[in-house]
């Protein structure tokens, strides 16, 4: 059983590593994922489990570690969502009773008031009810406070209110608050400087450090009384009023100061990213124009089934997944695919949701509701990318659990022993060194930086129209040793065409028509090209049976004779003479009633940036190319030799690639990767297998996007090159942030313990550091470098 939470208000990484590690203890818990970036908590657990049990015990962790962040449990149920601005909410505990209060109403369910930004989110189980909940919610929210006004972000707002509404208050006001703190702290260094009165002084000092960081030592308070004692808030305080007490009070102050502006960068920077994808993924449609008779009314797109005909207007997102039964227009694909250019469409036309309707008025059928449409689907794998995690990021989480106790312990013996045991030592001087100690041990330069730099790499694939299903994914590319292809639909344009038609016996038209008919019923490219030759419209009636014989083609019974189309182990599998010479293309050979009767040479064409993939993949050092394809050995060794593969595998039946797939597994190093590339759908049991599956072309591909590690939102085979670059810079990043931190860390531990180092290096080895780190993390999101 899966259940997802929001982790409202985390704010700190280090205190989601702890809740993730308690959370894992809990009796019938499977896993625990805690994504810090989207605020998500995700737990599997066993069948039988009391959920709500589980939930409480959750909720006492998470309270325990960090009383101001709010569990929110996430419905799977399918109901309308309506979402409202509560504007001029200023009462954090009216919005505690608002919530309370709403939570009540019949019909309503996973209601969810976000004070920060004023937004009322929740769920109506009964659209019929809408009118009569909303009253309702009205009467309720006024009833708390008279002067909050409630407007719901609906559909002619085109644009969702709160847009207007600075989301960024609280940064400002702590930033304020800072500022105010930096001026007192200067004042008072004048005043030291000039010798002016050091009561005043003192006061000066303890009052900006109280603007400055009140709220922190209140928490590490708080925590200490609830016994959890090694977080980056008590470490600080700790150092901050020992500081005072031992007399440095400009030290304390600035060790305050400084690590609350650190703070305040790292939380701007992970929203500056965390906006940057949601900016990137904005292809949520607001609305959807319906029709209703000779009406068209604007409806949310939850709201509308399959079969429901809509019209889409020039410059508005397609909002579901249809086919145009009318009109033509051109797509902007950006947001789903990166490309600039945009696509035709026409009567017939498949249209997917997220794009942006560019010039004619589109009328069209609904196929996919939008639960399950492209956009959903999309959404929802960009949105939970970052919950798988990368081997590095585990590493990290586990390191910084042990790494700050360890600190403590030895910042303890540091203050009491060498002034016992060393002569004129004195405990004031070792004290002062043990708590720069403590200043220099905060691991938040790691536990930020490290995750931020894989989220930037998952936003910066996504801007090049690749989606990356998690960080460890991410990371297995940057060791990619094998490449392999499948051949149609991949590195070909898997569009056949018929070149040449062989007759024995029947005239070349009678046996196109007898391909055509046995292969009516199949969709396979090849049957499709015959069809697409035959160009007539198919009698059922003539057709009595048709069967498909797996890896070798097709026997029908059509007119009373049996035919037999396919390969030429379907010829050798019925001992019947056929063609052995080599022609460049697919051979389809067809035998009447146990006779031949001749051949079809259909022909696939490459695509054109599949050499230059294979040079770009050689380039970034990958091992071997390999093509897997189920074409004979001629076919598939030109197509090998144009394009520059170092191996070919050819006559390959679905089974045998996954044993081709084995070999090379046993063929790469111990910590290489095998990837595989293929369209998502004939080779799923082939995705799955490899170390990464990637699948092409996998926009509106359900099969693609559920079976693969890795989705290129387009055909073009060159993206391979730009995802494994994206997966190498990104880790690379990871590398320089891990070696700088605990570089400059351990460093400044060193100098700090010898007594070379004061409060103020200490200051740079923890803010300085982290604030360099979540810099260097963020440049994982300029895609620049990956299109170069």
């Amino acid at each position: 059983m899966k259940n997802e939470f929001i982790l409202e208000n985390l704010a700190c990484a280090n205190c989601a590593a702890k809740m993730e590690s308690s959370i894992k203890n809990l009796d019938g818990i499977n896993s625990v994922n805690i994504n810090f970036l989207n605020k998500r908590l995700i737990i599997e657990s066993e069948d039988n489990i009391n959920i709500k049990d589980v939930t409480d015990k959750i909720n006492t962790i998470v309270k325990d570690i960090e009383p101001d962040v709010e569990l929110k449990e996430v419905s799977s149920t399918k109901s309308i969502q309506k979402i409202f601005t509560l504007k001029d909410l200023s009462c954090a505990n009216c919005a505690a009773k608002m919530e309370c209060a709403i939570s009540k109403i019949e019909y309503v369910d996973n209601v969810n008031i976000n004070f920060m930004n004023k937004e009322l989110k929740l769920e109506i189980n009964d659209i019929t009810k809408s009118s009569e909940i909303i009253n309702k919610i009205q009467n309720i929210v006024v009833s708390i406070e008279p002067d909050v006004k409630i407007i719901e972000n609906n559909i002619e707002n085109n644009k969702k209110t709160n847009e207007n509404i600075d989301d960024n208050d609280r940064l400002k006001n702590k930033f304020i608050k800072l500022v105010i703190s930096g001026i007192v702290f200067a004042i008072a260094l004048l005043c030291e400087a000039f010798d002016i009165s050091g009561l005043l002084v003192s006061m000066l000092f303890i009052t900006s450090f109280l603007i400055a960081g009140y709220d922190t030592v209140l928490g590490a308070i708080k925590n200490i009384i609830k016994g959890k004692v090694f977080d980056e808030k008590f470490l600080v305080s700790l150092a901050t009023i020992g500081a005072f007490i031992i007399g440095q009070h400009p030290e304390a102050v600035a060790v305050m100061l400084f690590y609350q502006v650190g703070e305040l960068f790292q939380e701007y920077a992970v929203g500056k990213s965390r906006k940057s994808i949601a900016n990137l993924m904005d292809i949520r449609p607001d609305y959807t124009n319906i029709k209703r008779g000779n009406d068209i009314i604007k409806v949310s797109p939850e709201e509308v089934s399959k079969g429901d005909i809509i019209v889409v207007k020039p410059g508005e997102k397609v909002p579901l997944d249809g086919v145009v039964i009318q009109g033509n227009s051109l797509l902007d694909t950006t947001a789903l695919t990166g490309e600039s250019v945009p696509r035709e469409i026409m009567e017939g036309s498949e249209v997917l949701s997220g794009c942006i309707n560019v010039s004619g008025m589109i009328t069209v059928e609904v196929t996919k509701e939008f639960g399950e449409s492209t956009v959903t689907k999309i959404l929802d794998l960009v949105e939970n990318a970052s919950s798988k995690k990368a081997t590095t990021e585990n590493f990290i989480t586990k390191f910084a659990r042990y790494y700050t106790p360890v600190v403590v312990i030895i910042a303890t013996f540091l203050a009491i022993i060498p002034p016992i045991f060393i002569d004129g030592a004195t405990f004031v001087d070792w004290i002062y060194r043990a708590l720069t100690f403590l200043v220099i041990s905060c691991p938040c330069a790691l536990v930020i930086s490290v995750p931020l730099s894989f989220f930037g790499g998952i936003g910066g694939a996504s801007k090049c129209g690749v989606l990356v299903k998690g960080s460890n994914y991410l990371e297995a590319l940057a060791e990619s040793e094998f490449v392999v292809f499948d051949k149609t639909g991949t590195l070909t344009k898997g569009v056949f065409n018929v070149n040449e038609i062989k007759a024995e016996g029947v005239s070349k038209n009678e046996l196109l028509e007898i391909a055509a008919y046995a292969e009516s019923h199949s969709n396979h490219p090849i049957s499709v090209s015959l069809k697409k030759a035959y160009n007539k419209e198919i009698i059922n009636s003539r057709i009595t049976s048709q069967e498909e014989i797996a890896g070798h083609g097709v026997r029908a019974t059509i007119d009373g004779k049996v035919v037999l189309v396919g390969n030429a182990k379907l010829m050798k599998k019925e001992d019947i003479k056929y063609f052995e010479g080599e022609l460049v293309g697919t051979i389809v050979h067809i035998a009447v009633d146990n006779k031949y009767a001749g051949y079809i040479v259909i022909s696939d064409e490459i695509k054109e940036d599949s050499k230059q993939a294979i040079k770009d993949l050689k380039a970034l050092n990958i091992r071997k190319t390999v093509m897997l394809t189920g074409d004979a050995k001629s076919v598939g060794e030109k197509v090998a030799n144009e394009l520059g593969l170092d191996m070919a595998y050819t006559d390959l039946l679905p089974a045998d690639k996954v044993d081709k797939v084995e070999m090379l597994l046993e063929k790469k190093s111990k910590n290489g990767k095998l990837v595989f590339v293929g369209d998502g759908i004939n080779d799923a049991p082939v995705l799955a297998r490899a170390d990464v599956g990637i699948a092409m072309g996998g926009v509106g591909s359900d099969a693609a996007i559920e079976a693969a590690d890795v989705v290129i939102m387009t055909d073009e085979v060159s993206k391979i090159a730009t995802a494994i670059k994206v997966s190498k810079t990104t880790l690379k990043i990871v590398k320089q942030n891990i070696i700088f931190a605990l570089g400059v860390k351990f460093t400044v531990l060193a100098l700090g313990a010898l007594g070379y180092t004061d409060m103020w290096q200490a200051v740079f080895a923890d803010v300085g550091v982290s604030i360099i780190a979540v810099l260097n993390a963020m440049r994982a999101m300029n895609i620049k470098k990956y299109k170069n």
